[in-house]
């Protein structure tokens, strides 16, 4: 990539209201993004071909010396930005993306406690991890259904969920979808801490067996906070399902998950 790249994506940007609307849009860092536009740093493949879907221009245009890629750009007029602001699904999500609120506080790696809808009578841990992306809040779920006691459960299965979060006044949203078979999707609403340290966040989730007959339930559930960095393989050989009476299963969390997930008859579930 030549030292042209910098001009040209100021070029670009000159579109846009602002540097950080274009850095939430395409998702990459602020600060690494100012490297671009200063020359200090080149952007790899991967982050040339998401600038370049973003603005409409393939990545080696890019690189042309700044008379030519500003003659490029006015032959294609309103095309700027264009791909993404087509995109239908991406005008459907823009009004959560500025209403929700600021996530940074919950960000880290949390168990997800759960009453597990594949195997009923069973606990299902799962091990969260919410991350900031360009301004966008999202999160990974990993779950296996292993028993506590080594073996497999029937319709054993290893999942792992990609989801976005949001906060629209005083909840939590979560949806994610099952990104090695894609073939569900679950929501879960939590309820915010109002303490200044996040320990346990409660809530519910909805979704569907991975049975045959993908029966849709909820249950009730609860995310315990580890912290920004963890041990990732000790965490994770926690992740599996537990009896409702095992010693592990703290008997606050046994208790919230034995509530029904039903509130004020708002909902009723089978």
């Amino acid at each position: 990539m030549s030292s042209h790249l910098g001009e040209n994506l100021r070029l670009l940007c000159s579109h846009y209201r602002s540097i950080a609307e274009v850095c939430r849009k395409v998702g990459i860092n602020r600060a690494q993004f100012n490297k671009y536009l200063c020359g200090e740093s080149q952007p790899t493949a991967y982050n040339l071909k998401r600038i370049g879907d973003f603005f409409g221009v393939e990545g080696y245009e890019l690189g042309l010396p700044g008379e030519q890629f500003a003659r490029l750009i006015g032959a294609r007029g309103t095309q700027i930005g264009a791909p993404a602001e087509r995109d239908p699904l991406h005008a459907l999500l823009q009004p959560l993306r500025e209403s929700s609120g600021d996530l940074s506080r919950y960000c880290g790696y949390y168990f997800e406690y759960a009453n597990c809808m594949s195997v009923p009578g069973t606990i299902l841990l799962s091990l969260v991890h919410m991350r900031e992306e360009g301004g966008n809040f999202l999160f990974e779920r990993q779950e296996r259904q292993v028993t506590s006691t080594g073996g497999l459960a029937e319709d054993s299965a290893r999942c792992r969920y990609l989801g976005a979060a949001f906060q629209l006044q005083d909840r939590l949203f979560l949806i994610d979808y099952e990104s090695l078979t894609v073939n569900e999707m679950s929501q879960t609403i939590l309820i915010p801490s109002f303490k200044s340290r996040v320990t346990r966040l409660n809530g519910l989730k909805t979704g569907v067996s991975s049975g045959d007959r993908r029966t849709p339930a909820c249950t009730r559930v609860v995310w315990e906070f580890l912290g920004t960095e963890i041990n990732r393989i000790s965490t994770y050989r926690q992740v599996m399902l537990y009896q409702p009476d095992d010693p592990r299963i703290d008997e606050d969390i046994r208790q919230r998950l034995a509530q029904a997930p039903v509130r004020d008859g708002l909902f009723e579930v089978e």
